[in-house]
């Protein structure tokens, strides 16, 4: 072994003086502030010893290039360089090596073989689960349940953890109000407040109290910033928005991120104001680091740091280095620009040596933390990775928040719930007995098949008879699924067409399941229409002319525009994609073994035409007032102007009112609101009680309603509950166009019900 022995002297010997000063300390603070100490202590005694060349390659970072427990890459290739790279010490860390054989075998490379012996961390996109899947994450969204949201996120960790890993991708925390952007699938939809406190519970889900737990991961708030703001909607495409924007909607959900105590932070590919995010001082020194104070390190996203070449801001990757070193960015992803380029940059006096100090602190610190200096192997236990990787308590959980993630969008006649005997229920649409779709975008370390179809799900319930007709296949045939291929949609084949038809005509009930195939929405999965792909809506209209008794289940990432179904179709249930227990949250939703409580995280249009939509809007000077006679307003001449299904919007198999609406002040600057919520209906049922506020006249235009603030309530029937609310400051201010928070005096509506189009409302004067 390698390891300098210096090392272990100064660390033994700060441990030491910190064990002594621990013991004088009685609080939590201070224990806290005694280790953060020490760690800084020992973050500094490393970087005195280490070269210029050993700081750059903690900068360094290699997606795995070999099979780590086989022959070593032969001389020559690149997998080659990359193997030497790492073991001088000049990779700081990896992404996309699994399980503890492949984990255990680079770590002890980089410990055992290195100068300094200084361990490699373990990055992988654990974004809804590991090996067992949850729901994607804007439909774990449409939960509202942070507290389950956690719990997944807490999961996923675990079981990340016990695989090897000891840091994710995670959480995406891009707000955009584009459903033709497919990445909306892996955030948490368009409200800065719900967005918010979604990523507080998903950073403390994988995080844990105590990073140094084997149960545990570091967390990454991505793409910083305005990711999910391309023009048209377009994967990768320009960003173009204002201030105002950005630091009233974009900015909310990484500044709590930051609160939250994320370990690190991952850039965007886009321009912001024509400089890309990677080489955005602004951005990564001015805000992130200097005006929030984040003490993480920054990584960039895939090559983002030598794609300023094309962006055509940078000369060269020797100058993307420069740029992106300059700006704030610790750590390049797959762009071989630091590790070639930022010695000599330094030595030139291009860049700072203090630079590459600061980033290298940072990295250096989260490695502490982890707890991997201590224990390298913390995380490569093979009898714990066959205990915990994909145990039952996971399935159960992943469960529970699928079922908590339907909404139901549309009940006539309350067709739903099914009955549980004496019915033929029909079951059509390739999607209906997929296993493999259900799991969605993003399950790297999933396993395809590995997901409960709906069919299989329906057929737990033995009291009904329970056909199938594929009717039309969506795409590629779900065995082949993989996250990097391109997608073959079925726009011609309707061979099927007429067995689906032969069977709807003889079922008392159809379940038709429809939607995008699992790989349609995700990174770079842009559509100029977000209908049902296919012939999908050529086969709902088909079978609905024999059989009108229709349930549409929907399992899509993201919103779709629908308008034909929510004319003609008697009951819709938005599934989403759920993962590995899809088929079985959905069967217990249709029968009514749960009643779905789920609300949308992003608004349904009624046609791509009205895209973007968000419910947060602004008033125009000319308002769409409802005058006939007026032609000059903010409409459209071939569509109205509302949405299909507005945010927040879902139903129940029971029925809430909200009554007594009350605003009472605490102070000048607290303001109290309380609603009494009933259950109205005959089952118990939950309900999201959702808060809004409209700041009447400001120094800037605000939004005609904003959320701030929702509790999750399950009653019994007929049973009422008073909720309260408070609003702070914090609730009631805004930021103006230069950043600066403010919180002026002036006439607020208040609304509060089941959705952003709640009618209920009232005012006060804050003074």
């Amino acid at each position: 072994m390698k390891k300098n022995i210096l090392i272990c002297i100064v660390f033994a010997c700060l441990s030491c003086n910190a064990q002594k000063n621990s013991t004088k300390q009685t609080s939590k603070k201070a224990d806290n502030y005694s280790h953060q100490l020490n760690v800084e202590k020992k973050v500094d005694s490393l970087l005195r010893l280490m070269t210029l060349e050993e700081k750059v390659g903690q900068m360094n970072q290699y997606t795995g290039f070999w099979d780590a427990t086989g022959p070593t890459p032969k001389s020559g290739d690149q997998a080659a360089i990359k193997y030497e790279h790492l073991k001088k010490g000049l990779v700081g860390s990896m992404l996309n090596v699994k399980g503890v054989n492949q984990v255990k075998a680079l770590q002890k490379i980089a410990v055992e073989e290195t100068r300094l012996g200084i361990p490699l961390i373990f990055g992988f996109d654990v974004i809804h689960g590991y090996k067992t899947i949850s729901p994607v994450p804007l439909a774990e969204s449409a939960s509202w349940d942070l507290e389950a949201i956690k719990k997944s996120a807490q999961n996923a960790a675990e079981e990340a953890a016990a695989a090897g890993i000891n840091w994710t991708f995670a959480p995406m925390v891009d707000i955009s109000r584009d459903a033709r952007w497919g990445r909306v699938m892996e955030g948490a939809g368009e409200d800065p407040y719900l967005g918010s406190k979604i990523a507080i519970a998903r950073v403390k889900g994988f995080q844990g109290e105590d990073l140094s737990s084997p149960k545990t991961i570091a967390a990454c708030a991505k793409h910083f910033a305005a990711y999910g703001f391309p023009e048209a909607g377009r994967e990768y495409n320009t960003v173009d928005i204002g201030t105002s924007t950005l630091y009233n909607i974009v900015f909310p959900p990484f500044k709590a991120a930051t609160e939250a105590g994320v370990k690190t932070f991952m850039n965007a590919f886009n321009i912001l104001n024509n400089i890309p995010a990677t080489g955005s001082k602004f951005l990564q020194r001015d805000i992130l680091k200097e005006e929030w104070g984040f003490n993480g390190f920054i990584v960039s996203d895939w090559g983002s740091i030598g794609e300023m070449v094309p962006h055509g801001y940078a000369e060269n990757n020797k100058h993307a280095a420069e740029l992106a070193a300059k700006a704030g960015s610790d750590m390049d992803m797959e762009s071989n620009a630091y590790v070639k380029e930022l010695a000599n940059l330094v030595k030139e006096g291009k860049v700072e040596e203090s630079l590459v100090d600061d980033a290298v602190k940072r990295i250096l610190t989260v490695k502490f933390e982890l707890g991997l200096f201590e224990d390298p192997y913390r995380y490569c236990n093979e009898k714990n990775e066959k205990q915990v990787v994909g145990k039952q308590e996971f399935q159960n959980d992943a469960l529970d928040i699928a079922k908590k993630s339907i909404v139901l969008l549309k009940n006539e006649n309350n067709l739903l719930p099914l009955k549980k005997e004496h019915q033929n229920i029909a079951v059509i649409g390739a999607l209906g007995n997929d296993k493999t779709s259900p799991l969605g975008n993003w399950v790297l370390a999933g396993e395809n098949g590995s997901a409960v179809s709906v069919l299989e799900g329906l057929k737990e319930y033995k009291g009904n008879s329970i056909t199938y007709a594929e009717g039309a296949k969506v795409a590629i045939p779900s065995s082949k699924l993989h996250f990097t291929q391109e997608l073959d949609i079925n726009e011609t084949d309707t061979s099927g067409f007429a067995d689906a038809i032969a069977l709807a005509k003889q079922s008392d009930i159809v379940v038709m399941v429809l939607g995008e195939h699992g790989l349609q929405s995700g990174e770079a999965r842009s559509r100029t229409n977000i209908d049902l792909p296919g012939v999908q809506q050529e086969l709902l209209e088909e079978v609905y002319k024999v059989n009108k008794n229709i349930v549409l289940v929907l399992t899509n990432g993201r919103p779709l525009a629908i308008p034909w179904a929510s004319e003609h179709i008697p009951a819709i249930v938005e599934a989403w994609q759920l993962g590995t227990q899809s088929g079985n949250a959905i069967a217990q939703v249709l029968y009514g073994d749960y009643n779905p409580s789920g609300k949308l995280p992003m608004t349904f249009p009624r046609g791509v035409g009205q895209v973007p939509i968000f419910y947060n809007n602004k008033n125009t000077g000319r308002p769409n007032v409802e005058v006939r006679e007026e032609v000059f307003k903010s409409r459209y001449i071939d569509e109205v102007n509302a949405p299909l299904y507005p945010f927040g919007y879902g139903l129940s198999y029971t029925t809430f009112s909200y009554k007594n609406l009350k605003i009472n002040k605490i102070n000048a600057r607290e303001i109290k609101v309380s609603v009494d919520l009933t259950n109205t209906g005959t089952v118990k049922g939950k309900e999201v009680t959702q808060l809004y506020i409209h700041d009447k006249f400001a120094s800037v235009v605000r939004p005609l309603k904003e959320l701030k603030g929702f509790e999750l309530i399950e009653l019994e029937p007929k049973q009422t509950q008073t909720i309260a609310f408070t609003l702070t400051e914090k609730e009631l201010g805004f930021y103006t166009n230069t950043g600066e928070f403010m919180v002026e005096p002036g006439t607020f509506n208040v609304f509060v019900g089941g959705s952003s189009n709640t009618t209920l409302s009232s005012e006060f004067i804050l003074e």
